[in-house]
């Protein structure tokens, strides 16, 4: 790697420094497979503890230490802090003006769980070009995924109508909605952290036509998938063994509720590995669910490659499942709701099975056809060959965002983007 790329400095923005879920594992990953690259990343974020193998790695991590919304023990304060988080938007601001113009560029990833829309006025002022990568969507929608938590249905309504306004989508409550509602209005009218941004990243196409509509006219969107690390095993010996089961974290938007009563009708135990804020409901309402809990990482990996099939009924968008890319590389075919982007990685009746999202029939039918060996070792040799064909590897993915931190700054030095 030449010099010139060991000054290039990257910002990663993300609300927590440890890994709470796929958005900072991304985040994570792409900022070590960027410092083993030779470039020079940075992780900005408000809520610790740090992950130790950011440390380990020798990246910068500047933590705020503060509580995320959820974890701060004063609802008031939350609240103040979700609105505008002021340290965060000094602290940013600081950062960003003792890193060099035309060497820096500002990857925000996520900001709705501690960060707040103040980041925006740091990042403009700053004058580094800006991209977002969109891991969920509250940049668009106030609960974040165009979601309603209490009919358990997508949601199509116009953010921020009239109609969503009265609308209880919340998965707590109803003021609650409203409170995201007016931080919404901060973030697109007085912070204008959507405008900040000259690049978007998205990580399907399933996910460019659920925002394409949304984002502010003339940004340039790229198709950059998740990386994925994961061991190359052969193809699986005895694929038509094992449970179908469940991996992740057990809420409603996730569908765990129609995964239990499909397999009921079938007289299927249903197995989960994973826990969540639905995991008492799921375990009282169908007390036959084998709920396994939250396992190691090389645990859940071990149980997908054991699984006959794995199950990913989710009922809202989704952005790009890791679960889905991961069981298809151990060699796991899955059966996917065909209303969410983990749809795109699968396909029907070659590597994995889909069926109509939301629909039990239509999930327990295809649960039947998960009974059949023959067809389970054709799909299990079909899945680990197409995802083995061209993985997603963390090389590939800081070969293509690191191709677009070229053209941003490239863009910047001859004056195309000019700073808010």
């Amino acid at each position: 790697m030449s010099e010139e790329n060991l000054q290039l400095q990257i910002v990663n923005i993300v609300d927590h420094a440890s890994i709470t879920g796929g958005q900072a594992k991304v985040a994570f990953d792409s900022a070590i497979g960027l410092k083993h690259a030779g470039y020079n990343p940075i992780i900005f974020a408000a809520a610790g503890p740090i992950e130790p193998k950011l440390l380990k790695e020798g990246i910068e991590v500047i933590c705020l230490d503060q509580n995320d919304l959820v974890g701060n023990p004063s609802r008031a304060a939350a609240a103040v802090q979700g609105l505008w988080n002021y340290k965060a938007a000094r602290e940013l601001k600081a950062l960003l003006a003792r890193l060099p113009k035309g060497r820096t560029i500002v990857h925000v990833h996520g900001w709705a769980k501690a960060l707040s829309p103040s980041i925006a006025g740091a990042i403009a002022s700053s004058g580094h070009p800006a991209l977002y990568t969109v891991h969920e969507y509250f940049l668009f929608c106030p609960n974040g995924g165009f979601y309603n938590y209490q009919t358990r249905q997508a949601c199509k309504l116009e953010p921020l109508s009239t109609q969503c306004l009265a609308t209880h989508c919340d998965s707590i409550n109803y003021p609650r909605k409203l409170w995201r509602s007016l931080r919404q209005v901060v973030m697109k009218d007085i912070a204008h952290l959507p405008e900040v941004f000259s690049d978007y990243i998205m990580i399907s196409r399933f996910q460019i036509g659920v925002v394409s509509q949304q984002l502010p006219k003339g940004v340039n969107i790229h198709q950059i998938s998740n990386p994925i690390d994961v061991e190359q095993l052969g193809r699986k010996e005895n694929p038509a063994s094992g449970d179908v089961i469940f991996v992740g974290r057990i809420s409603p938007e996730k569908g765990p509720f129609l995964f239990a009563e499909a397999a009921r009708k079938i007289g299927m135990t249903p197995v989960y590995v994973g826990d969540g804020p639905a995991a008492a409901e799921l375990k009282q309402r169908y007390p036959e669910a084998n709920i396994m809990g939250w396992k190691k990482p090389a645990e859940v990996r071990a149980l997908m490659r054991q699984a006959r099939a794995l199950v990913f009924p989710s009922l809202w968008y989704e952005g790009q499942p890791l679960t889905v890319l991961e069981a298809k590389a151990l060699g796991t075919p899955v059966i996917v709701a065909d209303g969410c982007a983990g749809r795109e990685e699968i396909e029907h009746f070659a590597t994995g099975l889909w069926f109509r999202g939301a629909d039990v029939d239509a999930l327990a039918a295809m649960l039947i056809q998960a009974q059949n060996d023959e067809l389970i070792k054709k799909l299990s040799d079909g899945a680990y060959d197409a995802y083995w064909a061209d993985p997603p590897s963390i090389q590939k993915h800081v070969a293509a965002i690191t191709e677009v931190y070229d053209a941003m700054l490239a863009k910047a030095k001859s004056g195309l983007v000019v700073a808010a």
